[in-house]
Parts: C-alpha cells; structure tokens; sequence
C-alpha cells in the first residue's frame, strides 16, 4: 500500500491553482499564439498551452511552461514568474524529476513569501489581485510540499514532515477560509493517513472532502478522494462500498480522459477482486489499468500491474502466464530502481542545500539583529548623555519656572475663590428673583378667596342686624330666613378660606428648598399652578402687562418621579422668559400683534415632553447655542442674572432628560422638556 501510494504521487499532483482555469481548445491556443506579439499575452497563452497537455503529454507540458518562464522572468513579472514555477514543479513531480521539482517549488516560495511580489504582474486567475494571487499560491505551495515529501524520501520515516506540510496547508486554508484547499488538505491528509495504518480515519476524511469536489463540480478531485475511499473501505472489510466507489472514480476519469488516474483507479478495483478472491475478474480490470499506463508510458504503473496480474495467474496455478508477467514486472522494475534512486538521492541533495541556506539566512539575520542591538546600544548611551544634560539644564529652568508658576496659582486661587462668591451671590440673586416673582404670584392667588372673605363676613354682620330687627318685632319666620341666608355666607367663607389655606400651603410646598428626594409628581398640575404665578407676579410688578395664554395638557399624562420643586422652578423659568419675550416685542407697537404664551404636554414613546411657546421677540440665529450658558442673557444689565437657562439646563439634565430650544428671531420662541416617565 505503502509503494502505491506514492507511485500514485505522479499522477495525483494536481495543478491545484490552475486546475480552476478553464481551458481552451488547444487549436484556439496555438492561433491565439501565433498571432500575439506581445510578451505578456504570449507568455499567458504559453501558460494555458501547458496546462493543457499537462494531464495528456509531461514532455509538452514542460516545453511551454519553460517558454513562459523565460518570458516571465524577461518582463520581471514575479507572481507569474512564480505561479508558472509551480506548474513546472508539478509537470516534473509526474515526470520523477524530483531535484528540479523541489528547487521550482522553493524558488516559488521564496517569492510568494515577499510582499514585493505584487507590485508586478499580468493577469492571473479569475481576476483576483495581486495581494490574493500571492497568498493563494503560497497556500498551495504547502500541499504541493507535502506530495512531494512523499516522493522524495523514506514514506515511514519522512510521514511527519508531509502530515505537518497537510496540515499546514489546511491551517492557512481555514484561516482564508479557501474552501477548495481544506477539501484538497482533507485529502491529502486521509491518503497520507493510509500509510500509517489509519484506515478509518483515512475513510472518515475522503468522506468529508468528497461532497466539496461533487458541489464544485471538480471532477478531479471527485475522482482522487472516491479512489481513496476505495482503497480505505477495502483495507477495513466493506468490500461493497469499496467497489461502488472505485467504479464512480472510473466512470469520472473515463470521461475525463484521465489515463493515469483511470490505470491506478482500475488497479484498486482489480487488487479488490483479487482480495475476496474473485482473480477473474481481479485480472480483467488490472489489464485495462494496464492498457491505460501504456498509453501514458507510466512505467511504475505497469511494474505494480504486472505484479498484480501476476499473483492473480499464481493463484489460478497457470504457471505460464505467471512467469511471462514475473519477467515482464522484473524487467520493469530493474530499468526503474535506478532511475527512482538517483532522483531520490538528488532530491535529497536539494533539501540538503536548502537546510545549509535557510541555515546560513538564519544566521546571517542573528548577526544583523546583533549588529542592530549593538549600535541602538551606542545610540541609546549617546541619547542618554544628550537626555540627561537637557534634564539637568531643563531642571534649573523648571526650578524658576515653579517659583513663577507658585506665585500665579495663588493669585488664581484666591481669583477662583472671589469668582465663586461672586457666582454664589449670582445664584442666590437668581433665586430671589424668582422668589419674588413667585410671592407676586402668591399674593394674587391669596387675594381672591380673601375678597370673598371680606365680603361675605360685611354682608353676614348687615344679615344679623336684620335678624335681630325681626326677632324684635316678633317675626320669627323671617328671622329663620335671614339665618338661613347667614349660614350659607358662613359656608361660603370657611370655603374660601380653606382655598386660601390650600394655596399657601402648595406655594410653600414648591418654594422651600428642594430635599431632592423624587415624588410621584401631576406634571400637567405643576405646568397649570406656575402659568398662573407666573401671569399674576408680572401683572403685580407691572399693571399694564397684559398677555393671552393657553394649555392644551394631554389628559392620560401618567405621574412621573421627579423632584417638583426643581422641576416647577424650570417651568417657571421658561413660562416668565415667555411673557418677557412677548412684552418686549409687544413694546415695538406692530399691527396686528397679540401676545401669546402657550404650554402644553403630552406623552412621546417613554417620555413626558413639556412645551413652553410664545410668539415673542426670539433668538439670534448667531447666540442660539450660548444660551444655556452660566451667566449668557439678552436682558438688558440689571434686568437678570444670565443663570435661569443655565440653572434649567442642569436641573433637567440631573433628571436624565433633556431640554432644547427651537426659535427664530422676531417669531418666536420654543422650549422642549423631555423627561423619563420611569
């Protein structure tokens, strides 16, 4: 098995980057030829023309690959130079010139191997780059390494070197995820498998690369792992199996014209019968393996199908036929021994060569990084000294420098210390303002339920004085009717009393610091009572203020989590900025122009958003995006503090939400607040 397996090595080489091109009638091939005088084209063109014989005629095959070279080496085109290099390394691995196969195979790698590769190149395989042309071949160069290991020494001993070539190839393989070299690696690897008696597992990976090759239609790679599993099935006793897919591998090389891969595919089937012992059939299949090696004159083909014809006639004790075939496999085998020796003793050679250089670079790049080391030393000690004595001189200027930059920090700290007293009393100015605002608020709120106090109390002391005329006259019916009148004047007060009661009670509620613990806040509530405040403090401030102003709230607004008192003070903020705003565009006297202040609310996704709109002065286009800024106002000096906005901003901010503004000058104004309902 061992000895077939690598004989078999001569045919199964496959092209593997070129085995994807499709080729073109050999006619077209050699027209195409004889009409280009280009360099490039003619080189493609002599590419093809080997491809072409390279399953039909070696010889051929090498003649035009050879003839590609020259012209890829004449026009310094390196990746073809190196793609051509691989096809001439596989041509020579089936003709048994190993020596010269492996040095092609090297050369290629030593040039796939360098980026600089690239920069040079025609036309290559299915119009991938460069950069893709390079990593393919160096991929594949690791499977056509590992088949020709097998070929140029000891299969036993020499077995790790190629399963680690396999198994390289399959690593790079499903790195670039390149699906046809893992399906080539699994078989590789399940023939290498074979030689160490791994039967099952052999069988376990021609399984697994055989669906790919059927999917692709690769008919070549169909045919190579259906004859591995035949010689798998065979060696672990499921002879049935063996036998259906040894026939498929025929039928596949049958069509493709494949004589070496259709001789040693009929000697698996013919070693088959010979091994349940049917030698009848064993010998009608191994002379058509024969027919089919003569006519490729694979001479390591005959030698094994004269053994095997043979052994069949012994068994069937015809001893004139055993002694015509023993004669005719000797002979074979005497002209082939020396032959496969020399090649294998010259290959041997090479990989010999190839060890000293990648020896001699490997030291040759040990002295170059000691040389490296050596001179960053110097370098380092040369830059230190110079380091060093900039620190020393950069320390005596730092040292001065300190002393300045001592001085300057004190000087800012004590500014940092007045600018934030001067920002506190800012704030604390900020919060009266408002708090006056707000008391302005209050007090109209109050003043209502008071008047109805004042004047139901008047009318209820003039009703008594009444009741108290007719009970003296002795009408009691009348007397009943006033204190009816009394009682409900009564009821009356204790109402709005209670109404008062309720609005200062809320007022201080909002008003007092803020303990920013969150409560279950009406939103649409808190948005109603600062309008209000807001409308009234500017009309007690001011008694010709004037402004229309509107809600629309969305009644199914849930509660939110917030703390009421910050947020009603950004309500608050924006709804005064508003009837500022409109106050002060009202003041320019145009046409037509009524004041008008809207809030309203409504529910957006999973947010509560509060809208505060009027139709006033708006905002420059050119400080739109100052106005959230500490102490930025377009109010007049004295007339606020610039921390309102800045304040609002920080409040909604620590709430998790957002707020923003949409205005245009001289149409108005906009202000968004958008807060999580959870």
């Amino acid at each position: 098995m061992k000895n077939l397996l690598k004989i078999l090595s001569f045919t199964l080489l496959p092209a593997f980057l070129h085995g994807q091109m499709k080729q073109s009638k050999p006619d077209n091939l050699f027209l195409a030829l004889s009409s280009r005088s280009n360099d490039t084209v003619r080189m493609d063109v002599l590419w093809q023309i080997g491809n072409y014989y390279l399953p039909l005629n070696s010889d051929s095959a090498l003649f035009y690959f050879e003839q590609a070279l020259q012209l890829s080496r004449s026009l310094k085109l390196r990746l073809n130079e190196a793609a051509i290099l691989s096809s001439i390394g596989n041509v020579l691995s089936q003709k048994g010139d190993y020596s010269r196969s492996l040095r092609s195979y090297l050369t290629m790698i030593d040039i796939v191997k360098d980026p600089a590769s690239e920069k040079l190149t025609w036309h290559l395989l299915n119009n991938e780059t460069p950069r893709l042309v390079r990593l393919r071949l160096l991929r594949w160069s690791y499977l056509d390494l590992g088949w020709l290991y097998g070929l140029t020494a000891n299969w036993t001993s020499d077995v790790d070197r190629q399963v680690q070539s396999f198994k390289e190839a399959k690593r790079f393989a499903e790195f670039a995820n390149d699906s046809s070299l893992i399906a080539w690696s699994d078989l590789s690897l399940g023939m290498t498998y074979s030689s160490l008696g791994k039967f099952d597992s052999m069988a376990l990976l021609e399984e697994k690369a055989y669906p790919f090759f059927l999917r692709s239609a690769d008919e070549k790679g169909e045919a190579l792992s259906l004859k591995f599993m035949g010689d798998a099935y065979q060696e672990i006793g499921k002879f049935d199996l063996a036998r259906n897919v040894l026939i498929k591998a025929i039928q596949i090389d049958i069509h493709q014209n494949d004589q070496g891969r259709l001789g040693w595919a009929y000697l698996s089937l013919a070693g088959l019968y010979k091994k349940i012992s049917k030698p009848d059939s064993a010998i009608f299949y191994a002379e058509r393996g024969l027919e089919a090696h003569k006519s490729i004159h694979a001479a390591e083909g005959e030698r094994q199908t004269y053994n095997l014809i043979y052994a069949c006639f012994s068994e069937l004790n015809n001893k004139d036929s055993v002694l015509v075939y023993l004669k005719l496999a000797k002979k074979i085998s005497d002209s082939l021994n020396d032959v496969s020796m020399k090649s294998v003793f010259a290959s041997q050679d090479v990989i010999i060569d190839e060890q000293i250089r990648l020896e001699k670079l490997e030291k040759e790049k040990i002295d170059t990084r000691n040389k490296i080391r050596m001179y960053t030393l110097l370098s380092g000690i040369v830059i230190f000294v110079f380091i060093t004595s900039l620190l020393y001189r950069n320390y005596r200027n730092g040292k001065k420098a300190n002393n300045i930059l001592q001085q300057q920090k004190r000087k800012i700290e004590q500014a940092l210390i007045d600018l934030k007293s001067a920002q506190a009393k800012l704030i604390q100015s900020e919060k009266m303002a408002s708090l006056g605002e707000l008391t302005a608020g209050i007090a109209h709120e109050i003043q209502n339920p008071l008047n109805f106090v004042n004047n139901f109390s008047e009318v209820s002391n003039e009703l008594i004085d009444e009741m108290n005329t007719e009970l003296n006259k002795g009408d009691i019916e009348e007397a009943k009717v006033i204190a009816s009148d009394i009682k409900q004047n009564l009821e009356k007060i204790n109402h709005h009393g209670k109404r008062a009661d309720a609005i200062v009670k809320g007022m201080l509620q909002h008003s007092r610091s803020s303990t920013g613990q969150k409560e279950s806040t009406d939103i649409n509530a808190l948005c109603d009572e600062y309008l209000r405040l807001a409308y009234h403090g500017l009309r007690a401030k001011d008694k010709t203020f004037n402004a229309k102003f509107e809600t629309d709230f969305d009644t199914s607004l849930p509660k939110i989590n917030v703390v009421p008192q910050e947020i009603g003070r950004v309500i608050l903020n924006l709804i005064n900025n508003a009837f500022y705003a409109v106050n002060e565009r009202k003041k320019l006297n145009e046409p037509g122009y009524e004041p008008e202040v809207i809030v309203s609310t409504r529910k957006e996704k999973d947010k509560v958003e509060v809208k505060v709109k009027d139709n006033g002065t708006g905002i420059p286009e050119k400080i739109k995006d100052k106005i959230f800024q500490p102490f930025f106002t377009t109010k007049p000096t004295g007339s606020g503090t610039g921390l309102g906005l800045s304040l609002a901003y920080d409040i909604v901010k620590a709430h998790g939400g957002e707020i923003k503004a949409d205005t245009k000058e001289g149409k108005g104004s906009e202000f968004i607040i958008q807060l999580q309902t959870n």
